[in-house]
């Protein structure tokens, strides 16, 4: 998706979102959701460019890299649930160039987390989530727009996070829970 493409869904997302009472203590939660290469980001950014005091979180920063979408729901949890009770949230970034945790990121409480990427949408946490909303992309799509974003050299980890998330999402339902479904 495109960022020109992006600005009248984005426009609606947001007018969903905001239509709806907070669920994540003072705030509403975002997620933006669906497979590697939907365009998860590009939305995201064009969310967050309407609605300027806005905090994005891109959970690329919270995997435990390639292998790391089966524990995403403990850094979701330090992030949320103290958010969810009027407290700054915080998660350990994931510094994929060296493989390794990186610093403690914290987020203070703010009146929408856009919250994007694979697992955004996690049922643990469908209390918390204002909207939801599944990008649509056929595995075939993802994976070229992935290989073009990261390079050939990862193909085969983006195979095996196509299975990961083919896993995660045959149990998590996000799509089928969806508020808005675009794609």
């Amino acid at each position: 998706m495109s960022p020109e493409i992006a600005r009248e869904p984005a426009r609606a997302v947001l007018t969903l979102a905001m239509s709806h009472p907070p669920t994540l203590g003072a705030g509403r939660l975002l997620a933006i959701d669906g497979p590697s290469g939907s365009g998860k980001s590009t939305l995201a950014a064009a969310i967050a460019e309407l609605a300027q005091t806005s905090t994005v979180v891109h959970l690329d920063d919270m995997y435990a890299g390639w292998s790391g979408l089966p524990r995403l729901a403990e850094s979701l949890a330090g992030l949320l649930l103290p958010l969810a009770a009027g407290h700054p949230g915080q998660f350990r970034r994931y510094d994929w160039r060296a493989d390794d945790w990186a610093e403690d990121v914290f987020v203070a409480p703010t009146s929408l987390l856009v919250l994007e990427g694979v697992g955004s949408g996690s049922r643990r946490f469908a209390e918390l989530i204002t909207t939801l909303v599944w990008l649509d992309v056929s595995p075939e799509v993802g994976l070229a727009r992935a290989i073009d974003r990261d390079g050939a050299a990862y193909e085969e980890q983006l195979r095996a996070w196509q299975r990961d998330e083919a896993m995660h999402y045959a149990v998590d339902a996000a799509r089928e829970r969806a508020d808005i479904v675009l794609g």
